[in-house]
């Protein structure tokens, strides 16, 4: 019997590890083996949303964030919006997240969750949360391209995790990228491996939430118009 979608990104899931090298100073963390709850949720999302083998458009974040996928095992969505949106509650965490509040609400105006990933695959070419210390010893959300000497070393493991979300079943043809800075990266490993035929560059959304509340409207109509160009 072939595995539907939802089977494929559990399974993907189910087997992320990262055991290269780091600099010092920075960390990993993966959700799905700090809490038992997170695999069970993230599992729940995808049987609800991807139980099917349709062919999905990628939306590529960076990496995820402490309070978003980093807690609840799905790209963009904290427990806020996992539970009041996609009607999945988690019991042993509660987390509010910035980027999260704009996706869902893009969400929304796409015609909500059914819709949306029905057509829509999100994640990142670094898919666990990184970590970084400051020198006061508190830990903050990082980049996977912050540091020089990070991106080198997780490079390949993000080229690896790029190919293995592509064979779950996504049309490659043209793929979302979130955030400026991500793409820019993107785009040299996509010179060199030829993963995607055209990358199109949106604004992030914690860029948006962050420094372009006002405007956020605007911004959700640019997603919408480079989803659909021809509405």
């Amino acid at each position: 019997m072939s595995q539907v979608f939802a089977d494929k990104v559990i399974e993907f899931n189910r087997q992320l590890h990262y055991s290269g090298k780091l600099p010092a100073g920075f960390q990993v963390m993966n959700p799905y083996l700090d809490n038992p709850e997170t695999m069970v949720v993230m599992k729940q999302f995808y049987q609800k949303y991807y139980n099917d083998s349709n062919q999905r458009r990628f939306i590529i974040g960076i990496n995820p964030s402490r309070n978003g996928a980093g807690v609840t095992g799905v790209p963009f969505t904290d427990t806020k919006r996992l539970e009041q949106v996609c009607g999945i509650k988690m019991e042993s965490a509660y987390t509010h997240e910035v980027s999260s509040v704009f996706i869902y609400d893009l969400i929304a105006a796409f015609g909500g969750p059914v819709d949306f990933y029905k057509e829509f695959y999100i994640n990142s070419p670094f898919p666990l949360a990184i970590v970084r210390e400051t020198p006061d010893r508190k830990w903050l959300n990082a980049n996977y391209y912050d540091d020089p000497a990070l991106f080198e070393q997780v490079k390949e493991f993000m080229v690896d995790s790029l190919k293995k979300h592509i064979s779950l079943g996504l049309d490659t043809s043209e793929v979302f990228v979130l955030g400026k800075k991500n793409a820019d990266f993107l785009r040299k490993l996509n010179a060199r491996e030829k993963l995607f035929d055209q990358l199109t560059v949106l604004d992030h959304p914690r860029y948006i939430q962050q420094y372009k509340l006002k405007d956020r409207q605007l911004y959700i109509d640019r997603y919408l118009l480079a989803f659909h160009p021809n509405d």
